[in-house]
């Protein structure tokens, strides 16, 4: 069947592959330097646990059958390997049922890790990974051109999370249609990154066209994807410009990267392929059946995106085949950070040696500029933002936190930047309190060199002792 294949998109499944490999790379690596603390046997929301109450079916996973944190850290690097064999471009070499098996590995790895990770995972990113890599298992290799329904339906998903995106934002906070929400989100968003504060004393003006932007490039520009050649391209190289800008302004994981790497599947770069044979029947008869499924179960997100009850970043089956995005649409006005702070003081009083807690990307000492660590996710200080906002976000595993700083346990300390206490002499007590940050204008950054200014709210957490553990958390 002719109509099947795109050889003029050979390029850009080329291009697709490798980057999508690259970012399964990067999350692999997250998962694994640090799943110990987060959900291992002894982590804050151990996996072991979690199973015990969720069926298979629910939350199908390898660790469902067998969980030891040896082996979850075996499948975490077996990914990582898997990964950087795809990015070396492995899968051009071996025949393309092969190549399938081989883009089915990371996956199947993936979503066992995104199923068990409760709250650590409860992002919008980690299913965009996963319904993008189950697209990628079908995109073929040398072997075959591109398959057509296979390219449609990237731009399907690319499509789903821009408008989505840009209708949470219509339908949510009153600043998106007023054009102010970027007076404060720089300042509040989750993670700022070392460009953040500058984005943030941006002139007003320049917010509002920002806003403006970013409307016309969730709302109408996705539309353009489905247009015929060069209109398709020039709507995602204008998607791929929006998302480098979302880079440089904050921490926002692999989200806007995993959005680039989609955009990149759709320009179309006439050439001369290689010539190969036409794609075999199997393949063909795999590629449509499953992009049928794929069409089928897509009404929930419609439904969702024309509802006007929209919500954000919802999985509508176990295999996370087929999802609905969105990102801000409510926009905080004021920043809050949770200060952990330990004393050696048998007897805690406010006067004790209170040492503070360094976290790797969070806010915490105004003198410290932001770091850039996206794609990397660093998911507990990603956690202790919401936990600022609430306390209820943070009551399954805040009280496990400390928990284990008043043990000085080496797996949770290597999620941070710094403790404040020697290996072999934890705290006896730890706290947290509640602050206001807040950037610093232009002239107080000159005359201290803080590009933060924070205000003491209120207690978060009373001085808590190990042997007390049990009735505080």
């Amino acid at each position: 069947m002719d109509w099947f294949v795109a050889p003029d998109y050979w390029t850009s499944r080329l291009v697709f592959q490798r980057a999508l490999a690259g970012v399964y790379l990067v999350a692999f690596l997250t998962a694994a330097l640090q799943f110990r603390a987060l959900m291992g046997e002894r982590g804050m929301l151990p996996v072991p646990r979690f199973v015990a109450q969720v069926r298979f079916r629910a939350a199908p996973s390898l660790f469902q059958l067998h969980y030891s944190d040896r082996f979850f850290a075996g499948c975490a690097w077996s990914g990582c390997a898997a990964s950087a064999a795809l990015l070396a471009g492995v899968d051009s070499l071996v025949p393309l049922w092969a190549a399938m098996l081989l883009w089915l590995v990371p996956w199947a790895l993936y979503l066992s890790i995104v199923n068990v990770g409760q709250t650590w995972y409860s992002f919008g990113w980690e299913s965009l990974l996963l319904e993008v890599g189950f697209l990628a298992v079908l995109l073929g290799n040398d072997e075959v051109a591109p398959p057509v329904v296979v390219l449609f339906l990237l731009r399907w998903i690319l499509f789903r999370v821009e408008f989505g995106a840009g209708l949470i934002k219509m339908r949510g906070d009153a600043c998106w249609r007023k054009l102010t929400c970027l007076d404060h989100h720089h300042e509040t968003q989750p993670m700022p990154g070392p460009l953040s504060w500058f984005f943030h004393h941006l002139p007003k003006p320049l917010h509002r066209v920002e806003v403006a932007a970013n409307h016309f490039t969730q709302l109408v520009v996705p539309l353009l994807l489905f247009t015929p050649q060069p209109v398709a391209t020039a709507a995602a190289a204008l998607m791929i410009v929006t998302q480098l800008w979302l880079v440089l302004s904050g921490n926002f994981s692999w989200l806007n990267w995993i959005t680039i790497v989609l955009a990149l599947s759709a320009p179309a770069f006439p050439s001369d392929p290689p010539s190969v044979p036409d794609a075999p029947l199997w393949y063909e008869v795999v590629v449509l059946a499953v992009a049928a499924l794929l069409l089928f179960l897509s009404y929930r997100p419609v439904a969702n995106m024309i509802s006007r009850r929209q919500v954000m970043n919802r999985s509508f089956d176990p295999l996370h085949l087929v999802n609905t995005y969105g990102a801000f649409g409510s926009v905080s006005r004021i920043r809050y950070e949770v200060v952990v702070e330990g004393t050696a003081d048998d007897v805690p009083r406010e006067d004790s040696d209170w040492r503070e807690y360094e976290f790797k990307g969070k806010p915490g000492d105004p003198r410290r500029w932001p770091r850039q660590f996206a794609p990397y996710h660093l998911r507990l200080d990603w956690l202790m933002w919401f936990a600022a906002l609430s306390p209820a976000y943070a009551g399954p595993w805040f009280g496990a936190l400390v928990e284990r700083l008043l043990e000085n346990d080496r797996d949770t300390l290597r999620l941070l930047r710094r403790s404040p206490f020697p290996p072999d002499a934890p705290p006896r007590h730890i706290r947290a309190r509640l602050f206001r940050y807040r950037y610093t204008t232009w002239r107080e950054l000159r005359e201290t060199g803080a590009c933060w200014e924070r205000t003491y709210v209120r207690e978060y957490l009373p001085p808590t002792r190990l042997a007390g553990m049990a009735q505080k958390s």
